[in-house]
């Protein structure tokens, strides 16, 4: 059996009277890529926060390779291996594609920062950045300034960013969110290459693209999970279909 790398023990978060997440309990596989859905409103992006430790739970545990997580930071989990991104990408737009990943990658080796401008000229930095363009398919666009990439592209730099961190899981809030056709097809592609190279949480509306990519699916419906299992399994739930995936299929 596969070793878990990220579990989920118990979250639960509220404002007020209005609770996001329940009782949240998941186990996610080291090298799996493991997707949650449901409807809009059912605390998925929140959940992601949770993760990450951009929104602290109420209670229960994050636990990433044994280790408890739970009272860190945003930023002490990204050094500790989460990477996550965002429904809207996270760029420099005024500086060069190569310039953005090569901050990830001194920002992960702990190298001084003298000054934005300067990390893409540091060898090491430039040549490891090169490699995660290369990666996502950005090579050629590497010294064009970010802000005029396309919007496809610009998510395939935020991946490039989040690559950089040598992340031990990557957390994808949405990334087709806002693309057309031939866009979107081009990262489910990139996503399709990094499955089993990276363990991957991924947060997506387009049930095409999750069924093609994850090993296993949970669902998550008002703020509770009501199913985990492999995409064939999650299809043929009856309790997923009254739920969530009918509606999705009548629509």
């Amino acid at each position: 059996m596969a070793e878990d790398i990220l579990i989920l023990d118990r979250l639960r978060k509220a404002y007020g009277g209005l609770v996001v997440t329940e009782d949240v309990s998941l186990a996610i596989r080291r090298d799996e890529l493991h997707a949650v859905i449901g409807p809009n409103g059912a605390g998925k992006t929140t959940l992601i926060h949770q993760i990450s430790g951009l929104t602290p739970s109420d209670s229960g545990r994050v636990l990433l390779d044994g280790a408890d997580i739970t009272a860190l930071s945003l930023a002490a989990r990204t050094r500790r291996g989460l990477a996550r991104s965002f429904q809207i990408t996270s760029i420099l737009p005024g500086f060069p594609v190569l310039e953005n990943v090569a901050l990830a990658v001194q920002a992960r080796a702990g190298s001084s920062f003298r000054f934005l401008g300067t990390a893409a000229d540091e060898p090491a930095l430039n040549a490891e950045a090169r490699a995660m363009l290369d990666i996502v398919g950005l090579g050629a666009r590497a010294d064009l300034p970010a802000g005029l990439l396309s919007h496809g592209e610009k998510r395939q730099l935020e991946l490039a960013i989040s690559l950089a961190t040598r992340p031990r899981i990557l957390l994808l809030d949405e990334p087709l969110a806002g693309m057309g056709h031939e866009e979107g097809q081009a990262i489910v592609a990139l996503l399709r290459r990094l499955r089993g190279r990276y363990t991957i949480l991924l947060v997506e509306h387009d049930m095409d693209a999750v069924f093609s990519l994850a090993d296993r699916i949970s669902v998550l419906v008002s703020g509770r999970v009501i199913a985990t299992g492999a995409p064939a399994e999650i299809r043929a739930n009856p309790a997923v279909r009254a739920a969530y995936l009918g509606e999705e299929e009548a629509a």
